[in-house]
Parts: structure tokens; sequence; C-alpha cells
């Protein structure tokens, strides 16, 4: 990946071992590299003592049109939802003019020992809602 202008964009060009014998991208290549671009942003957030686990519990890829090897591509992710247990984002895939794809994926904030469902840490929602519009 190269470097990202912020903490939420990344501008990649399609490697060769994303792409299938068609020339076009697989779609679990569009889910890792918006996972990655979602890492990057989420380092970003406020450190935390007791910070809890986040696992995700949903992931999607809508395809608007399909990458090809070489190609540019900008990796942006944004926050769509903040729930009391879950923060959803989207993390849209644009080449040249056009939306390629969006990514969404909802986390789920669990305890570290329990493993059960916690409420998201106000030091994070907070943090999460200054993303908003």
């Amino acid at each position: 990946m190269a470097k990202p202008k912020r903490s939420n964009v990344a501008q990649i060009r399609i490697p060769f071992r994303d792409v299938d014998m068609n020339g076009q991208m697989f779609l679990a290549s569009y889910i890792s590299h918006a996972e990655a671009v979602l890492a990057g942003f989420w380092s970003m957030r406020p450190e935390l003592d007791d910070e809890p686990l986040y696992v995700a519990a949903k992931v999607s890829c809508t395809l608007h049109r399909p990458l090809a090897y070489d190609e540019e591509a900008i990796f942006t992710a944004t926050v769509d939802k903040i729930g009391l247990r879950s923060v959803g984002f989207i993390i849209s895939v644009d080449a040249k003019a056009d939306r390629a794809a969006e990514v969404e994926l909802t986390w789920q904030a669990r305890g570290r020992e329990s493993g059960e469902p916690v409420a998201l840490p106000e030091e994070t929602r907070d943090w999460l809602y200054s993303f908003l519009d």
C-alpha cells in the first residue's frame, strides 16, 4: 500500500495477486484492502486501559465496477453508524472519476474476558462522533 494522505485514506495500485484470470480484482481483495485502511484509521483512536475487543459482526461489498490489474484506486474509510455496542464503517473505493465499490464493516464491542457484547467506551464514542457529518 502507498503512503496514506490521511489516516483514513490510502491510494493503491491493484497488484497482480489480487486479480483473476480475466484481470478483474477478486471480491475478497476489496475487503482485505478496506480492512487495512480501516486499521490505519482505527489506530488513531484514543488509547484506553480497559478497551474492549472489536469483532467483525458484518462485512459486505457492493461492486459498482470491477477494478483491473495495475489500476489506481483510492480507499476512504468513514464512520457510518454508531450504536450502543457497535460501530459501522463504509470504505469507499474510487478509481478515476468512478465509484468502483463500497465495503461495509460493522464491528461489535466485546468484553475481553467474557466475550459478551459491551457498550462502546465513551471516549471512543466521542472520537467516532467527530467523524460524522
